[in-house]
């Protein structure tokens, strides 16, 4: 789908604090998204783990999803089918065939209850924060391989999952692959998120031109992990747009297909690229 023939909509980026019972998370996540839907969403994005937040990495495996029939994706697929809105699911860890494995992986739903895309995670959050803990996503989840874009009514949304964030490159890729809306649901540490969270969104905006839609998860989940919240927007120019307190909830943003071209034109950094 062609930028120029996209039509401006309204999106909602979901904060929720995911704990470790699915029905609940599930529960709560159909819950915002028809506020969303009333409030005149029509494109929604859920954090990453939406559906499942263990105490460890570990706790993935035992709650691993069916990755066609699985319990989240149906959720999605129905409130889609029922609401006609576009879902961008989050992350949702689903089996890939391997006993000690599975995939942190992002759906995307169409107005019809289709999936329209799946993207797996690329870049695996194995970091060592010291006193604030270490994380190891690689020792249970299967990295994926490629960029992933997905055409909507409203723009080419190119998919990514929070540790992404922090290779450029990849969303260079996304904007060479035509996106115009980048998403990034997450679930960022308290002590990065406090530090990167909020400047890295603007950088990966300002770089590509682009909007981004960046959901959170926030609060104290189990096993005593932390996370930073503020799920945000960000408009081409670099502006955050819309930024959600504390809690759980949502916040709307404008997505206008013509300030991207407008952006893209006044400044053409992605065709005076010359290395990489």
């Amino acid at each position: 789908m062609q930028q120029e023939q996209a039509r401006t909509t309204t999106a909602a980026v979901i904060q929720m604090n995911a704990q470790d019972d699915r029905q609940a998370n599930l529960d709560k996540a159909e819950s915002l998204m028809t506020e969303a839907v009333r409030a005149g969403a029509e494109l929604l994005v859920l954090p990453e783990n939406f559906s499942f937040f263990g105490a460890s990495e570990a706790d993935k495996l035992a709650h691993r999803e069916d990755p066609e029939n699985g319990p989240s994706l149906a959720m999605l697929r129905g409130f889609a089918q029922k609401h006609r809105v576009w879902i961008v699911g989050g992350s949702i860890a689903v089996d890939v065939g391997e006993a000690d494995r599975v995939g942190n992986t992002c759906y995307v739903v169409d107005d019809a209850g289709q999936v329209a895309a799946r993207y797996d995670k690329i870049h695996l959050f194995d970091v060592n924060l010291g006193r604030s803990g270490a994380y190891r996503e690689s020792d249970i989840i299967r990295a994926g391989v490629d960029p992933v874009v997905v055409a909507t009514p409203f723009g080419v949304v190119g998919l990514t999952i929070c540790y992404d964030l922090r290779f450029p490159e990849l969303y260079r890729r996304l904007a060479q692959m035509g996106a115009t809306i980048f998403t990034v649901p997450s679930a960022f540490t308290q002590e990065t998120g406090q530090a990167h969270w909020e400047l890295l969104l603007r950088a990966r905006a300002v770089e590509n031109f682009g909007y981004v839609l960046a959901p959170g998860q926030w609060g104290k989940h189990p096993g005593g992990r932390r996370t930073y919240g503020h799920s945000l927007t960000v408009e081409p120019w670099g502006t955050v747009t819309a930024r959600c307190p504390d809690g759980a909830g949502f916040v709307l943003t404008q997505i206008d297909p013509a300030a991207v071209l407008k952006r893209r034109q006044q400044i053409p950094c992605l065709s005076h690229r010359v290395i990489g």
